[in-house]
């Protein structure tokens, strides 16, 4: 299945399905494709929507986790959701843990996998340097167990948007927005149903970041993935979506 994205006022989305909202949540240099195996999987019960979060279009002071959480709320506003079902990957479960403490009868079930929020070691240490692709394309790696699963693809598009001098600039602000909104002490306050599902090789989030969420979460739920990294969902896509079926028929029926 190909994914259109739709475009309604100031909203770009995908929207496959129908059902239970799934509204599925892309990290900081993730593409809407990102997502691709799960929209598959799941639209045939589900209504899967993966807004496109707007971290090169936001106005510059208000971009912020909260800034992009907020964004989240006019969206699932706009669309007339009554109550959705949050899945983040890296910074996007930074969002959606940011959006259940401020709308909690907004979320039914909430699933982290590789998400920021207590710990994140961004690019792997350090920022990518600008004009150099090797440099990049081994940053990329980093983000996965299988060198491989970086694309020359997937390289081209992180490159094009470091060498962006605007884009760059508001990477390195919502890196740092990550950074400041440690939600450690927010945590223990979500009580909906969590899945956490984690690359045991994620170097970015490493499993004991994925382990501190699961002490912390009244609710949870820890699953562990071998020979994977950051992005479960793109490298582990069976395992992934077992998991999450399971979750989902648990808590949704």
């Amino acid at each position: 299945m190909s994914l259109e994205v739709k475009q309604e006022g100031s909203f770009k989305y995908i929207e496959e399905g129908e059902g239970e909202v799934l509204l599925l949540l892309h990290g900081l240099f993730g593409a809407l494709s990102n997502w691709k195996d799960v929209t598959n999987h799941f639209s045939d019960r589900y209504k899967v929507v993966i807004p496109l979060m707007p971290i090169f279009e936001m106005n510059i002071l208000k971009l912020s986790v909260h800034g992009l959480a907020d964004f989240i709320h006019d969206f699932i506003e706009f669309k007339k959701f009554d109550q959705v079902n949050l899945l983040g990957n890296s910074l996007g479960g930074h969002v959606a843990l940011v959006y259940v403490r401020k709308h909690p009868e907004k979320v039914k079930t909430m699933l982290l996998t590789g998400s920021s929020g207590l710990y994140e070691n961004a690019m792997g240490g350090n920022y990518p340097k600008k004009g150099d692709k090797e440099f990049i394309r081994k940053k990329v790696e980093i983000t996965f167990y299988d060198p491989k699963t970086a694309t020359d693809e997937l390289v081209d598009e992180v490159f094009e948007t470091i060498n962006d001098r605007m884009k760059i600039l508001r990477i390195l602000t919502m890196a740092k927005s990550a950074i400041r909104h440690n939600m450690r002490k927010d945590i223990p306050q979500i009580k909906i149903p969590v899945c956490l599902i984690w690359g045991k090789d994620d170097i970015i989030t490493p499993p004991t970041v994925g382990e501190e969420f699961h002490e912390l979460l009244p609710q949870s739920e820890l699953h562990l993935l071998a020979q994977c990294g950051h992005a479960p969902m793109m490298e582990r896509p069976n395992e992934f979506n077992t998991i999450a079926d399971k979750f989902y028929t648990k808590h949704l029926g």
